[in-house]
């Protein structure tokens, strides 16, 4: 995805087994358990192509309310903007092992949103 999609939407669950069968049900998504606790990824019928995201423990694996992630090519820079631009940092730079960066910001209108970086696709060699 290319700097300013979006590229994960996380929803929270206080039942996560519940949420699953709520949005595979109703929507035909897939879930996928992942070695981050109470934390499952979903797909849409679109696959890859579609924006997707995760569901986690409300509070705990997953944040208290929805949280949409914009993909960007460096979290440094981005970062570096959003004050400038009248934002705020919620939560600096952190790493998801073997996948990328991501931080916590709120835009200038108070509105909460998550940036991520993925780390670079090794190349088959």
């Amino acid at each position: 995805m290319a700097h300013g999609d979006f590229n994960h939407i996380e929803i929270p669950a206080d039942d996560t087994k519940r949420g699953r069968a709520f949005y595979e049900g109703l929507f035909g998504w897939s879930f996928t358990e992942t070695p981050f606790g109470d934390y499952l990824v979903y797909t849409t019928p679109s696959g890859e192509q579609a924006v997707g995201g995760g569901m986690g423990k409300r509070g705990e694996t997953a944040p208290m309310t929805i949280r949409n992630y914009v993909g960007v090519d460096s979290i440094e820079a981005s970062l570096g903007k959003v004050e400038e631009l009248g934002g705020r940092v919620i939560a600096g730079k952190d790493e998801v092992p073997g996948i990328g960066w991501w931080a916590v910001i709120a835009d200038s209108e108070g509105n909460e949103l998550a940036i991520f970086e993925p780390m670079p696709r090794q190349q088959p060699g």
